[in-house]
């Protein structure tokens, strides 16, 4: 109890500090943010917290941080990922953690987008019992987005790497855990992830069958490996889903977010590895309007700095489509 009674106090003076260093001085940032207009382009921007692993995980930036990080860099909407907040909720609870999160948005006119979850469990495992196990473990973030003002959670669905035994379990798991989240009003996202949620015709397939307006997809611009190194979940990549952009093109139907990884740049500021001129045509050929996160996740650069690279490449390339 003292404890807890401790952080909420830190968090009320943080709030107030920041809010007054707001009030004083212009972010570190702002030169770096491209400042063309940005009236003409078709979606919102922003930012997915995993841009900012590193600084929470490695640094000790507290993630408390990351609506005023947001407004900084000139975004207007935020991407919460949950285990970010794990030390957090242990010692908070998670309600006022979700309080205070939704606390500091308002105070930095940020939007709540969605949560990505992880480490609740597997909606495709062939387990039934694990499978509902991780329906209802994923409930309480169901919660959580809703009282965010959130429009979706993202899900993970890696399961057996048998297609049919996959196809048959993310069904299940993915429209019992929709049913739940259509009281709430919340969307389920699956995003290529990785494994055969990053086959794309498998994927979409799942989700017709699932067949719920709530349930849709997160498309990434990348995570497109199919098989990894000695079966593992995440580490080398050995195969690749063969196509991207017809992926990225397929998910586009059912996209209620969409994800804008980068990794590396070139010397034009262009991705090294993906066409992003190619992919926002895509994009806005689909008739999506809605939110698109940033999510670097290169080595190359301090994050920030890939962040606005990555922000400025997907704006300049909007203003580029024909």
């Amino acid at each position: 109890m003292k404890s807890s009674f401790i952080w909420i106090s830190l968090l009320c003076l943080m709030i107030f500090i920041i809010s007054c260093k707001q009030r004083e001085t212009k972010s570190n940032f702002d030169a770096k943010v491209d400042q063309k207009s940005e009236d003409s382009i078709f979606f919102k921007l922003s930012l997915a917290q995993w841009s900012l692993n590193r600084t929470f995980n490695e640094e000790g930036v507290n993630p408390f941080e990351f609506a005023k990080i947001s407004k900084e860099m000139g975004f207007v909407g935020l991407e919460y990922v949950n285990h970010l907040y794990t030390d957090q909720i242990e010692t908070l609870g998670l309600e006022r953690v979700i309080d205070s999160l939704n606390t500091l948005s308002k105070l930095y006119d940020q939007e709540n987008v969605l949560i990505m979850v992880d480490g609740e469990g597997d909606l495709a495992s062939p387990d039934e019992e694990e499978r509902n196990r991780a329906v209802e473990n994923h409930k309480k973030w169901v919660d959580a987005a809703k009282t965010l003002g959130c429009h979706s959670i993202r899900v993970n669905t890696f399961g057996t790497k048998d297609r049919e035994l996959w196809l048959a379990a993310v069904v299940d798991g993915l429209k019992k855990l929709s049913v739940y989240a259509k009281t709430q009003n919340i969307n389920v996202l699956c995003e290529n992830h990785g494994w055969l949620s990053s086959d794309a015709p498998l994927l979409m397939e799942a989700i017709d069958l699932v067949n719920m307006e709530n349930c849709g997809t997160l498309p990434d611009f990348g995570n497109w490996c199919v098989k990894r190194k000695d079966g593992s979940t995440w580490g080398e990549c050995v195969e690749e889903y063969p196509d991207k952009y017809k992926g990225i093109e397929m998910m586009l139907s059912e996209a209620k977010a969409v994800s804008a990884k980068s990794y590396d740049f070139d010397q034009n500021g262009n991705e090294t590895t993906l066409d992003y001129l190619k992919i926002m045509n895509m994009v806005k050929t689909s008739g999506y309007t809605g939110f698109i996160g940033v999510e670097y996740e290169g080595k190359q650069m301090p994050e920030k700095e890939g962040i606005i690279a990555t922000k400025n490449l997907l704006l300049n390339s909007a203003k580029n489509l024909q």
